[in-house]
């Protein structure tokens, strides 16, 4: 009797301790989320804001009662605090972490191997040393790419200048998804016979004064997606009026805040493509790892026509390149 007794209290201990751990996992109503964004502006907020928009629309059709709690953080564009705050937000071991920007995502993937980090506003994964190629990444990483086409912004910049001059190109030379684009910009300039007059800055401070140098020397200015010119698109807005010059940026949302026009990507869409791919991860199980890298599925012309009247351009003269 008494072996009996044991018996059956050891069963009963077997079955309370499965019905925990099954109820553990189903029980999980919250799925944690980090973030972490290298500087605050118009293209990066976009995509950030686009990405909770969509992951909350998704994992509510899935289970109502299904909740997400965000972790944000912003680094300000300080390499010490992207190196903290990624820190942090592996220790807080969240089911998954977005990277906005090269460096933000770079950080985090200095930081774990395990925990699956998807990112976004990268302009090459691949040469950021994030994934092992773009189809198949073969680590922790995945996300969407923001390379925009950087032939048909030269393009649409060179319908919209008046003189022989050469086109400006500004942009940061410590940022390694500028120095790619103007590489770009480079290869197509001397395949169609284009002089260039390029010019870099590495901090806020210089872009006024980088702008005003520019000025008379160049027929037009081509910014690419670059945090810093990002961040700055206010100040070159207004001195390219003054100038009379034509701006086309990398992004919709440079154009918006102070740009002449662009043909290229729409960040908050953007995010919302890359919650898509966070979505499988936490709710589908699906592995960074084999989860090809993606590009912008919509691309489109976007004309800031205030700044185009201003310059003494008829907005309805400009044409998709």
């Amino acid at each position: 009797m008494r072996k009996i007794l044991i018996s059956i209290t050891a069963i009963m201990a077997i079955l309370v301790l499965t019905s925990c751990s099954t109820n553990s996992s189903v029980d999980k109503k919250t799925l944690n989320v980090g973030i972490l964004q290298i500087v605050p502006h118009g293209s990066l907020d976009a995509a950030r804001k686009g990405f909770k928009e969509e992951l909350n629309k998704e994992v509510k059709e899935h289970d109502k009662s299904l909740k997400i709690n965000y972790n944000y953080q912003n680094a300000q564009g300080d390499q010490a605090n992207l190196s903290s705050m990624s820190q942090q937000l592996v220790q807080k071991k969240d089911d998954l972490i977005l990277g906005i920007a090269t460096p933000a995502a770079q950080a985090l993937a200095k930081k774990t191997n395990s925990t699956p980090i998807v990112v976004t506003a990268v302009t090459n994964l691949q040469s950021a040393g994030l994934v092992k190629d773009d189809k198949k990444p073969q680590t922790n990483v995945t996300g969407t790419k923001d390379l925009g086409p950087v032939d048909k912004q030269i393009k649409l910049l060179t319908t919209m200048t008046k003189s022989q001059k050469p086109i400006g190109v500004l942009y940061n030379s410590s940022e390694e998804n500028s120095v790619l684009q103007v590489k770009m910009v480079k290869k197509y300039a001397k395949n169609h016979h284009l002089k260039l007059n390029i010019v870099s800055v590495t901090s806020t401070n210089d872009v006024a004064s980088a702008v005003s140098g520019m000025a008379k020397k160049v027929s037009g200015i081509y910014l690419p997606t670059d945090n810093l010119m990002a961040s700055s698109m206010k100040t070159i807005g207004k001195k390219a009026r003054e100038a009379k010059l034509p701006v086309v940026t990398g992004s919709i949302e440079m154009a918006e805040d102070g740009g002449t026009a662009t043909y290229g990507i729409n960040y908050h869409d953007l995010g919302k493509q890359t919650a898509k791919m966070a979505y499988q991860i936490l709710i589908e199980k699906k592995k960074p790892q084999d989860m090809p890298v993606e590009t912008s599925h919509t691309l489109r012309l976007y004309i800031n026509k205030t700044n185009a009247k201003a310059i003494g351009i008829n907005p309805d003269k400009i044409m998709k390149p």
